[in-house]
């Protein structure tokens, strides 16, 4: 039984993080080292900067595209598949990370707000596609062929998140929700545990240290992703 519950739970919710991915050696964005460190967010991750630069956006989202190729799901994401098999409730898995290594992992289900790494979007014709290779200025959009129309299709700083609707329904409605990995400094995926408890839910954050939001959590288990996930796993499956 997980300590604190004292109800049957039914469905769980689950946000992951830059923390869950770091561990198959994916840099986050906001440690020291990390992603962000030799570049400005906003110099990469705005409809302005890739208006201003497209070649500079390129590069950056190329070069993570072909960082993907290089790792591997690691026991965090094959915990969460299981989690997600076994469960005998529901479990809706909402991502921030724009990685595939929930579904490499194995995981049927994944919210991915944030957009994907590998997927590109047409300006021309709004269309969106499974993208693994590098792209510039010159590619051509697969379906329409316009030339020069084609970003990652990933939710950069100013936009709006995918899926919010079904994940505002999801946290109305859930009896758990969990944090893994997350800096809780990016809105908003940082208001979700609020909403949780607004609703009644019981809340649990596992991170490797505090993040901005942890004393809106009810739990903190603070340790690698890794190991404890592996563990409240456990224990919900033993439930």
């Amino acid at each position: 039984m997980i300590a604190g519950v004292d109800y049957p739970v039914e469905r769980i919710v689950l946000l992951t993080g830059a923390g869950v991915s770091a561990e198959s050696g994916l840099s986050t964005f906001r440690d020291s080292g990390g992603l962000w460190e030799n570049h400005d967010p906003m110099e990469i991750a705005t409809p302005e900067a890739f208006a201003r630069d497209p070649a500079l956006v390129y590069r950056f989202y190329n070069a993570r595209r072909n960082q993907l190729q290089q790792v591997a799901p690691n026991a965090a994401h094959c915990d969460i598949a299981r989690l997600q098999a076994e469960f005998p409730g529901e479990v809706f898995l909402v991502t921030q990370n724009v990685d595939d290594l929930h579904e490499r992992g194995g995981s049927p289900q994944v919210c991915h707000m944030h957009g994907e790494l590998q997927r590109m979007l047409c300006l021309a014709c709004r269309e969106s596609f499974t993208a693994r290779q590098d792209y510039d200025s010159s590619s051509r959009c697969p379906g329409c062929r316009a030339p020069g129309a084609l970003r990652p299709d990933i939710v950069w700083f100013g936009e709006i998140p995918y899926q919010m609707d079904t994940i505002e329904s999801q946290l109305r409605n859930c009896d758990l929700f969990i944090a893994v990995g997350t800096s809780g400094v990016v809105y908003p995926a940082a208001g979700f545990v609020r909403q949780a408890r607004a609703a009644g839910a019981m809340t649990i954050e596992i991170n490797r240290e505090a993040s901005e939001v942890s004393s809106f959590f009810q739990q903190q288990r603070c340790g690698c992703a890794t190991s404890e996930v592996r563990s409240l796993v456990e224990e919900l499956l033993a439930d």
